[in-house]
């Protein structure tokens, strides 16, 4: 028990000292590892599973609010194949070239030195959601990129592990079909499922037993099951509200996994000097890789530059594939601490630059050439309201129900602007005046372009902190019109009140018609003055 609470100790003093700091505090885990095995100490029994079950629930959560539509796109998919090619190269001549001059072994020939690369070649998936989640970026159109691509590499990364297995997957992974009816009834039961903790208790039960056991149990890696199950509820009503549910519960876990990381390293400096080096080549390149590819596909400088420091570091699954590589005789056994230190160093130098990387955006979008638009993909094209008078961002019940009054209390041009992109389809097959874009992302606040003519936004997005970052993005870029939003709460009505909206009403007690009601009056009040 004592090693339990000084290793959790270490990561609590650690991780408040890193958020102290303003960097992520999952820097702070990671160095709680280093400093534990510094001290002698290694993992306790049963932190390597809790470090598993927290990148299970992860991919999990990953799977139920991921869009598949986002892997047949090319930007996805064109990136990910193009930038694992480069990198293999890349990562196979810097470890040939380190080998040649004596600074590290390496055993077999090129394609011993391919599979080192073909290992530096993933992103961090735990580190890439959870930068994107904090963030609220993982439903924006960079993060849905970004996560695409993660899947991708993470897919290779799952194939290359069965295939190079001791044993090949048993016949009965083809009864992995039966999961599709399944779910059916496992959907079913989520309607039921009621909330709190029962909710919690379905997800981590769906995520480890029809996920990960189930896969595990016919030769197949169990991550990618957990994956696969999760965007097989994804379609589900209840997707996001039982990954919003189980958020707490995976951060708890994967604390371990970033602990454990810090507690595997046994370097040698001439360990910690070939890390330093395949950060100092493979890192930067992997940044300016992912962003030419972005422009390739049709991107924004913002989104691409966004993109590739998301997706600038090493994955977990690069030692997965080592180890792998180590026990078939492949590697020297210090190349799994060599790339242990690699991917702990990169975890580290891509969240100090996740932290900043708002003003990073803006720096490098100063000096980069301007793109074509012509050329950029439909999603990543300015959103231009025209002549609206009245913008509505949020077109849920009460966001309809207010477009439908303006538009019935006179011949007003309105535009109502919702990130579902079925909510979207469906309301413009309805004739409304419908735009696809998250108001939660800071990139659509510089994607959108408002007309001279818009006096009136409401802001009727289902949740409060929604609301807030978008009256925030008005107050910055100087709205001068009327301002109208919806609450839950009394405090959330003061909240608002309190920072000059003109008109708020509470959806308990009110509806879309009577939101459009008090715009329409708070502006008249105001051309009358």
């Amino acid at each position: 028990m004592a090693d339990i609470v000084i290793t959790i100790a270490a990561a609590l003093a650690l991780g408040l000292i890193a958020h102290e700091l303003r960097i992520p505090p999952l820097v702070g885990f990671l160095a709680a590892g280093f400093l534990l095995h510094v001290f002698g100490f290694t993992a306790f029994a049963g932190l390597q599973q809790v470090s598993d079950i927290g990148v299970v629930l992860l991919l999990f959560t990953i799977g139920l609010k991921f869009d598949l539509r986002s892997l047949l796109q090319p930007e996805a998919h064109g990136t990910a194949a193009l930038h694992m090619v480069t990198v293999v190269l890349l990562g196979a001549g810097t470890i040939g070239a380190a080998a040649a001059i004596g600074m590290v072994a390496v055993g077999g020939g090129v394609g011993t030195l391919a599979l080192l690369g073909f290992a530096l070649s993933f992103s961090s998936t735990v580190l890439v959601v959870k930068v994107l989640e904090d963030r609220s970026d993982d439903g924006s159109y960079y993060g849905q990129i970004a996560i695409a691509i993660l899947v991708l590499q993470d897919l290779a990364a799952v194939a290359f592990i069965t295939i190079a297995g001791e044993e090949p997957p048993s016949p009965w992974a083809f009864a992995l079909v039966l999961l599709v009816p399944a779910v059916w009834v496992l959907r079913r039961i989520l309607d039921r499922a009621g909330r709190g903790e029962l909710l919690v208790l379905f997800g981590v039960v769906m995520a480890l037993g029809p996920g990960y056991v189930a896969f595990e149990s016919v030769g197949i890696h169990g991550d990618l099951g957990a994956l696969v199950l999760g965007l097989l509820f994804s379609t589900h009503s209840r997707a996001v509200e039982m990954s919003k549910a189980l958020f707490s519960v995976k951060e708890l876990f994967l604390v371990g996994f970033f602990v454990v990381i810090g507690l595997q390293a046994v370097p040698t400096w001439s360990d910690l000097f070939m890390a330093l080096l395949l950060c100092v080549i493979l890192l930067p390149f992997n940044f300016a890789s992912f962003y030419l590819m972005g422009r390739l596909f049709g991107l924004r400088n913002r989104t691409s530059v966004r993109t590739s420091l998301a997706l600038s570091n090493f994955s977990e699954f690069a030692l997965i594939v080592v180890a792998v590589g180590v026990d078939n005789g492949l590697f020297e056994d210090n190349w799994l601490t060599i790339i242990a230190l690699a991917v702990a160093l990169g975890m580290i130098g891509s969240s100090l630059a996740n932290a900043y990387s708002l003003q990073i955006v803006a720096k490098l979008d100063a000096i980069l050439p301007d793109e074509n638009e012509s050329r950029l993909r439909a999603k990543d094209r300015p959103l231009d309201t025209g002549d609206a008078e009245v913008v509505v961002l949020g077109m849920g019940r009460i966001g309809r129900g207010a477009y439908e009054r303006f538009v019935e209390r006179g011949d007003r041009s309105v535009i109502g602007i919702d990130n579902d992109l079925t909510v979207v389809e469906a309301l413009r097959a309805d004739e409304f005046n419908v735009l696809e874009g998250d108001a939660t992302d800071h990139e659509f606040w510089h994607r959108l372009v408002v007309g001279g003519s818009a006096h009136t936004v409401v802001l009727a997005m289902a949740l409060h902190d929604s609301n807030t970052f978008a009256l925030e993005q008005l107050r910055i870029a100087g709205f001068p019109g009327t301002i109208a939003a919806v609450v839950q709460r009394p405090d959330q009505a003061e909240h608002f009140e309190s920072e000059g909206v003109h008109a708020v009403i509470n959806i308990y007690s009110g509806s879309g018609a009577a939101v459009a009601d008090a715009a329409i009056d708070s502006h008249e009040d105001g051309c009358r003055q």
